[in-house]
């Protein structure tokens, strides 16, 4: 049952939560290259990619740019589409689709879902990503920047 008593429809457990996100990412101000955004999570002590579930009929791109927002503090231009995982979370499907998304404007102000952030040189970024899933979207980003 739901919150409140409330039943679930009979495969609830079966629907994918929907969620997306955004490999955000920057110029480097100090060295070449680019650096990429990982926010920190407390609740998870872990580090990911800004990504978050969709509203009821939010469009996924919207969404994603929406949680950038949120997590990063950070305004981004979406570029091109990237991998869509799919996951179990808490015993239950989850499908994040991804963009790659360059910052734009914005400062962090941490917060109860976000305590951190980083940027980080693609390398180290992959290295601290929790998620060995998560690295892909990284050598996924590099490529669409390289061909931009």
């Amino acid at each position: 049952m739901r919150e409140g008593g409330e039943r679930r429809p009979a495969g609830a457990r079966d629907t994918p939560v929907l969620a997306a996100g955004c490999v955000l990412w920057r110029r480097s101000p100090v060295a070449e290259g680019l650096e990429i955004c990982l926010v920190h999570r407390p609740k998870y002590d872990d580090w990911s990619h800004p990504k978050g579930k969709l509203k009821r009929g939010e469009d996924p791109l919207a969404g994603a740019l929406r949680e950038v927002a949120e997590e990063t503090g950070c305004a981004a231009a979406p570029g091109a589409e990237l991998s869509t995982l799919h996951y179990l979370a808490n015993g239950r499907p989850k499908q994040v689709r991804y963009w790659a998304a360059e910052a734009t404007s914005g400062g962090f102000t941490p917060n109860d879902e976000v305590d951190r952030i980083l940027w980080l040189a693609p390398s180290a970024a992959r290295l601290r990503l929790t998620q060995p899933r998560d690295r892909e979207l990284v050598d996924e980003l590099l490529a669409t920047v390289r061909h931009a």
